[in-house]
């Protein structure tokens, strides 16, 4: 491939896809709506419901027919329900909800409660439905993903254009992306300017300016120009690739209180069929009559049931994680919510985490006779040929305040150290301090000045002695302090573990509002702090984006990404992803959490107080079949629909 980028030719200008409007949502709610009715579950329903009512109707006409519709409305509502409790019988030979329900369901109907025994099957048709449906919603803000992820690309080769599939492109590829088109890969903008709409990516409502030199993700969708984009990161090792596997992750991953939940339900599941045999048995025993005991052992099967307790997790956990997501915050399942409900510390990497990761050039300290300006000019001519970070960013600052370095004849790296220069027939070191001999008081006196304030000291010297300081650090994220003070306002301490030097880990801290700090630090000891405050605070999560970070992540009680700037060893360990590396964020996915621990606590209180006291009248004063089943069902239904407020922001 030719490294030049070609001159643009006309283009055909496609209209990028208009984002939805604020007042847009009465139109989504009228498709939520028809989503609903055209749902395969949600008809059966209904025509359960009709043949209910076509039952009622013709009981004043003929009792056989009567009795036709409603064995047809039986089998409509409660096949699906009859399959999942017949499967779960067979396989695991085990009790579950289901199969309570269809017995409860097939007793009334066999001493005459016909009406009774649909509408029960109707209403627990309509809890499952829902329930369904109401998992697929919470689930769709992410899984539409899928759809966004582009099938071909415009491969610009030799200075002509051919459309190839995504899955083709390799690393240093040239794709021309025209307005309104999808990015098909993760790169770099090489030519043109446009605005790209990155909320699939980074939850971004409004489109980010790209010109030469920005990153640009796949899946994210040109604005009104046309941009050529090196590939930096093709096919599955795109962020929008690893975004689609965290989604399948959260989809899959159960909270502990959902998996105690299905376990619990089968126990219970088998304590109702237990006393339900007894009801049937004993009363008749005790002087009652069988048909009285049967009706009221079929009402004890129905209100006992667990149907509103196994619905109070997993659907208020999905629209939580659905919330999430619409922020721009990933979590790989319902488990970690839970978890970061009940966090105590967050504990933070500094490089590329609190910080921006990218030094600057903050102080320059000019020793023989040398200004600022000329300090600088020369600095950058002797990193001209270094890759360090930090060499980059003296040149960098020289080239922004109008300086064009020169080149050195020659360069020597000296590893951990320096570099050691000759340039225009000088010999020149440039590095750390103990690299330089011969320091004398009022010089050592600044470098511990500047190394005190948390900045790293890059000295020169030639064959005279020392000839400037340059101080360089780490820039703070301007939103770190507000995410820091965020959490301190919940009750969250917050803590630094960092490989870095402890004067420039205290400086940032300071700067940041951090509690605790711990510096020198290599990956294991960053492991053992971990553990070490788990132990004195108890649950802990920890946020990082380097491959040094992964080992931390894993031992914390909640991982967290940077999900922009991690790498993909940060990514895969983590629990949760920060699409915008927004440090605010994760204050607000602890709200979230804890707000979703409230709500499950809610429905769990409520469903358990529902079930007893049913149980409690039933067997004091005995209730009907039909308030039985309205009851129960109806606490099944409140129990979704308040796990659906978690959808909203």
């Amino acid at each position: 491939m030719s490294s030049s980028v070609p001159k643009a030719k006309p283009l055909a200008v496609r209209q990028p896809e208009p984002a939805p409007p604020p007042a847009s949502r009465r139109m989504a709610e009228t498709h939520s709506l028809k989503r609903l009715l055209f749902h395969a579950e949600f008809r059966a329903v209904v025509i359960c419901g009709i043949l209910i009512a076509l039952a009622w109707a013709a009981g004043h006409v003929s009792e056989w027919v009567s009795a036709a519709l409603y064995l047809s409305a039986f089998v409509t509502g409660g096949y699906a329900s009859a399959r999942e409790g017949l499967v779960t019988l067979i396989r695991e030979r085990d009790l579950d909800v289901n199969l309570l329900m269809i017995l409860a369901a097939l007793g009334a109907s066999c001493i005459g409660y016909w009406a009774e025994g649909a509408v029960l099957i109707f209403i627990f048709a309509l809890s499952g439905a829902l329930e369904s449906y109401t998992t697929e919603r919470s689930s769709r803000d992410i899984s539409s993903l899928m759809d966004l992820k582009p099938e071909t690309a415009v491969l610009v080769r030799n200075h002509t254009e051919e459309a190839v599939p995504v899955e083709q492109l390799v690393e240093g590829d040239l794709v021309l992306v025209r307005p309104g088109e999808r990015i098909p890969a993760d790169g770099t903008v090489r030519q043109g300017s446009s605005g790209v709409n990155q909320a699939s990516i980074t939850g971004e409502s409004m489109p980010v300016d790209k010109n030469p030199g920005d990153p640009v993700y796949a899946g994210t969708l040109n604005g009104q120009g046309a941009l050529f984009v090196r590939v930096d990161r093709p096919g599955e090792s795109t962020l929008f690739s690893k975004i689609i596997r965290l989604v399948q992750e959260a989809q899959s991953e159960k909270p502990g209180s959902q998996r105690f939940m299905e376990s619990f339900e089968r126990i219970y599941a088998r304590a109702v069929v237990l006393v339900t045999v007894i009801l049937v048995l004993a009363v008749p025993l005790l002087g009652g009559g069988w048909k009285e005991s049967f009706y009221r052992a079929m009402v004890f099967l129905v209100v006992a049931s667990p149907c509103a307790l196994v619905a109070s997790i997993m659907p208020a956990m999905l629209s939580a994680v659905s919330n999430g997501a619409r922020r721009g915050v990933l979590f790989k399942g319902g488990a970690h919510l839970e978890h970061l409900s009940r966090t105590r510390v967050v504990a933070f990497d500094k490089t590329g985490t609190l910080t921006l990761g990218k030094p600057s050039l903050t102080d320059i300290v000019p020793f023989q006779n040398y200004d600022e300006r000329e300090l600088l000019r020369l600095a950058a001519s002797l990193e001209s040929l270094s890759e360090h970070p930090l060499a980059k960013a003296i040149v960098e600052e020289a080239v922004s305040r109008g300086m064009e370095p020169e080149h050195p004849e020659s360069l020597r790296a000296a590893n951990g150290w320096g570099v050691e220069v000759q340039f225009r027939g000088e010999d020149w070191k440039l590095g750390k301090a103990a690299f330089m001999p011969g320091m004398t008081e009022k010089e050592s006196a600044a470098i511990q000045r500047l190394e005190n304030e948390g900045k790293t000291v890059v000295v020169l010297q030639n064959g005279h002695g020392i000839a400037g300081i340059l101080a360089l650090r780490d820039s703070v994220r301007p939103e770190a302090r507000e995410a820091v003070e965020d959490l301190h306002g919940m009750g969250i301490r917050t803590a630094m573990l960092t490989g870095d030097r402890d004067a420039t880990a205290r400086a940032i801290a300071r700067e940041a509002g951090i509690d605790l700090v711990y510096a020198d630090l290599l990956p294991e000891d960053k492991v053992a702090k971990i553990r070490s405050l788990r132990q004195s605070f108890g649950q802990i999560a920890m946020v990082g984006d380097g491959v040094n970070d992964a080992p931390a992540l894993a031992a914390a009680t909640v991982g967290i990404a940077m999900g922009a700037a991690g790498s993909a060893a940060a990514l895969d360990t983590a629990d949760l992803v920060l699409m915008k590396d927004d440090l605010r964020q994760i204050a607000a996915a602890v709200r979230l959490g804890r707000r979703t621990a409230a709500v499950v606590r809610q429905n769990m209180i409520f469903a358990a107080a529902v079930i007893a006291a049913l149980v409690s009248f039933n067997f004091l004063s005995g209730i009907p079949l039909p308030l039985g089943v309205v009851g129960h069902e109806s606490s099944t239904l409140l129990v979704i629909l308040n796990g659906l407020r978690l959808l909203r922001k």
